[in-house]
């Protein structure tokens, strides 16, 4: 019989023997004679024998198998191994037998693979705290071992559930190592992508876990998403400052940090639920601003285009709402980083717009109006405050731009139904009257003309692209009257502006394109305009909606400041109106319009510059050009062409192609007919194609409205109206005094009265003539400009007529600056006879 005994102090696989010729495999038991050994469990033989003697050997993988096979015979064991090989390893990391460690682990994975019994949970508890032991050593390679190790256990789908499983340790030991700073540069690269390999296993063994919904609260989260975005951001970081990266570039995303950390923070993001959204998007706005990474922003759109990207499309208003919410937050810290958080704002929506966006569209315009507003009181207020005067601040204009390139981006992504809601939108909260002018006066005047600015700016953006079904859809009503007001205004820029948007709600076939500046088009038809022919809301549009149109125009070439762009503007209009709405009777009205805007250059009763005068012929002429054209009327090319070759040989001037400031003549008043445009040789030309030009014969009028007592401009039809009642008056008080005095003088004027008789009579045919033949609206608005001046003159009277009853208390005077209190006793008061009794 052999026996083994045990030498005081000796390493457990220091084993000696008496006799010889035999090598027994060491007992790894303290205290446990060997004559003992048979007596152990089996579970115990069978792991001590997967230990090699020397470590260098590796696991011994016959008795590896017999384990294996004992495990999955009697999985009622697998606890019991578990732990056994737990003691093991914690025994030999102590010891620092990293040999041994590495086969514990080996073994522990192979049974990890090959089990799959309701005991396996007990058994993973154990495998748990292994590698939580890994971890918790100061050895990299250890670190690594554990992280491979678990990793290879989330990979393992478990038949069973656990109740009680929790990876608070594993999330914490893991983000930690992904922050690794040691020295060594490989080292640390390996550590980093072993964290994060753990989070990424954490994650695939959690998320699809109904019991582990805890790794989405915030705590996790915090942890969790920066330690993917700084592995993200370092590399990125330091490629783009072309300094010698810390963190080597593979190919292989495994061997990639930055790869590795983005494949694992889409897989996050991809695995969110509804609920889980706004805790995995916090930490990212958080990262962003601890590390200063608004300004320059370039790696916060890289992680919100990730973020856009990864999670379900139904999800993408949570983020919206997230960054929304932190501009909120930051809206008084410095430009740069409110320019930064806007232009992420700017991608987030641009890919959010083209699926579903929710309840936040609305949110989203508004916030962004606000912050524009706020952008401009800052810049107001900046400049006044540093310097007393107004200058440029780039930084507030940088924020401006990035709103309104936001509005105009996400906007132009809407389907139109949302688009004209958006429209509407934007346009209230422009100030177009003195209501909205006194909610911003404390901004001042340069204050209120830059909100309009960017306000209709934004407006323009938006409208870019839309292609409404119908004009009236295009140019409702509440939007119409504000948006022309606009134009009313004395700035250039701004009544471009509305000419711009005017152009993009008119052009719903893309023809804007083909008009490049005010010129004369020898040949339509080589453009391919495309035209439709007017549908029945389009003509009733017209009837109701085209006078204003036609106001608008002609008022915006009366202006003094108006330079090139306006008039190509304004001509760019005239053709589109042309062409999207014109049928029969638009024609007249657009010739009459003509003809009306030229007797503004020829009568120049505005006093306007040279210049005007020479751009609104050269505008006309333009236009004319290109209607005749479009109707195919030959007798009116003709006429059109005959002075457009006049002018070319004596005027040059009055053509848009020679229009410029230094080539001006002296004086303008004497202009040959054979360079204008006349009124009957129209009406002839076209009375022979069949159209009704019974209209031409009446002069376009203007029809007033509220805007001119606004914007303090005087009506023609005003004057006109009060010019013919003076012509009135003096007519009868000129009768009164042939009545009353007969002398040479009255007989000689009662010679030459019949002539005033004649004049009488011509008079009355043209106004029985006007309102047979011109339209209702101008017949319209002529009377009710005297009826406003009757109510007006009635209402001055009655405001100086109507005093206060007398007060029994007195009423107030003031007297050389003196405040003087009149009381009347009561017997002296008169009361109406109802009153006393």
């Amino acid at each position: 019989m052999r026996r083994y005994i045990q030498v005081p102090r000796a390493e457990p696989e220091q084993v000696y023997r008496f006799n010889t010729g035999w090598e027994p495999r060491p007992l790894l038991s303290c205290g446990v004679c060997g004559c003992c050994g048979a007596l152990r469990p089996r579970y115990k033989r069978l792991v001590d024998n997967i230990f090699p003697e020397d470590p260098k050997d590796g696991l011994v993988k016959a008795d590896m198998e017999k384990l294996t096979f004992y495990a999955v015979s009697a999985p009622d064991k697998l606890d019991r191994i578990g732990k056994y090989l737990a003691e093991r390893l914690s025994r030999d990391v102590i010891r620092h037998r990293y040999g041994y460690v590495f086969i514990a682990m080996e073994a522990l994975d192979q049974l990890l693979m090959a089990c799959h019994s309701q005991s396996i949970n007990l058994f993973v508890e154990s495998f748990l705290q292994m590698v939580a032991k890994l971890l918790e050593s100061g050895e990299p390679e250890l670190q690594i071992l554990g992280s491979n190790s678990f990793v290879k256990f989330a990979n393992i789908e478990e038949d069973t559930a656990s109740y009680h499983r929790r990876y608070d340790f594993f999330v914490s030991r893991f983000s930690a190592m992904c922050h690794s700073s040691i020295d060594d540069l490989d080292t640390k690269t390996k550590i980093r992508i072993a964290g994060i390999k753990g989070i990424q296993g954490v994650v695939r063994k959690t998320v699809n876990d109904e019991l582990q919904t805890i790794i989405w609260e915030p705590q996790h989260m915090d942890k969790i998403v920066p330690s993917l975005l700084f592995n993200m951001q370092t590399t990125d970081e330091l490629n783009s400052k072309n300094n010698p990266p810390s963190l080597p570039r593979s190919a292989d995303k495994d061997e990639n940090p930055a790869t590795l950390a983005e494949s694992c923070f889409r897989e996050l993001l991809g695995r969110a639920a509804y609920g889980n959204m706004n805790n995995a998007i916090r930490p990212v706005l958080v990262h962003l601003d601890n590390h200063q990474l608004w300004d320059p922003n370039a790696f916060a759109v890289s992680c919100f285009k990730i973020t856009m990207y990864s999670i379900q499309a139904q999800h993408s208003h949570h983020v919206i709402q997230q960054i929304l919410r932190h501009l909120d937050t930051h809206n008084k810290d410095s430009p740069r980083v409110r320019a930064g958080i806007v232009q992420v704002l700017l991608e987030t929506i641009t890919i959010a717009a083209k699926g579903s966006v929710g309840p936040t569209v609305l949110e989203v315009f508004n916030t962004l109006l606000k912050h524009l507003r706020l952008s401009v009181d800052f810049e107001l207020s900046n400049l006044l405050a540093s310097s007393g005067a107004l200058s440029t601040n780039n930084d507030e204009k940088v924020v401006q731009d990035a709103i309104i390139q936001t509005i105009g981006s996400f906007g132009s992504n809407l389907p139109d139904y949302q688009r004209s809601e958006i429209i509407m939108f934007i346009m209230g909260k422009v100030p177009t009257s003195d209501a909205g002018a006194l909610e911003l006066s404390h901004s001042g005047d340069h204050g209120i003309r830059t909100i309009q600015v960017k306000l209709l700016r934004s407006l323009l953006m938006v409208t870019s692209g839309y292609k409404a079904k119908s004009i009236a859809a295009a140019l409702p009503s509440p939007f119409l009257e504000p948006i022309l007001s606009v134009s009313l205004m004395e700035d250039s820029e701004l009544r471009l502006l509305v000419l711009h948007i005017l152009h993009n709600l008119i052009d719903r076939h893309e023809n804007k394109a083909k008009f490049k500046g005010m010129r004369i088009i020898p040949d339509v038809s080589a453009l391919k305009i495309k035209r439709d022919k007017s549908s029945k809301q389009d003509i009733s549009f017209m009837k109701k909606q085209g006078q204003q149109l036609y106001r608008h125009i002609y008022v915006g070439c009366k202006e003094e400041d108006n330079d090139q762009k306006n008039f190509e503007s304004l001509f760019i209009a005239l053709l589109l109106v042309t062409i999207e709405l014109a049928n029969d009777e638009v024609t007249i009205d657009l010739i009459r319009l003509a003809l009306a805007i030229q007797d503004l250059a020829l009568t120049n009763e505005d006093n306007l510059p040279t210049y005007n005068r020479c751009a609104i012929q050269a505008l006309v002429a333009g236009y004319l050009s290109f209607l005749s054209q479009m109707i195919a009327v030959p007798a009116f090319c003709q006429h059109v062409n005959k002075v457009i070759e006049v002018r070319n040989k004596e005027a040059p001037y009055l053509l848009p192609e020679n229009l410029s400031r230094e080539k001006l003549p002296k004086s303008l008043e004497t202009q040959d007919k054979s360079c204008i445009f006349l009124q009957n040789k129209i009406a002839d030309a076209l009375a022979g194609s069949g159209y009704s030009v019974d209209r031409l014969s009446v002069p376009y009028v203007p029809q007033p409205t509220d805007e001119d007592r606004l914007s303090r401009r005087k009506s023609i039809v005003d004057t006109v109206s009060i010019q013919v009642d003076l012509l009135g008056v003096n007519v009868q008080q000129d009768k009164a005094k042939i009545v009353e005095e007969i002398t040479f003088e009255t007989l000689k004027k009662a010679i030459d009265s019949q002539n005033l008789e004649e004049q009488e009579r011509e008079k009355r045919r043209q106004i029985i003539e006007k309102f047979q033949k011109a339209p209702f609206e101008e017949i319209a608005a002529q009377c009710e400009s005297k009826s406003n001046l009757l109510h007006d003159k009635l209402a001055e009277i009655f405001e100086l007529t109507i005093r206060p009853p007398p007060s029994p208390s007195g009423s107030m005077s003031v007297t050389a600056g003196h405040v003087q209190y009149h009381s009347i006793p009561v017997y002296e008061m008169k009361f109406p006879d109802l009153c006393v009794y």
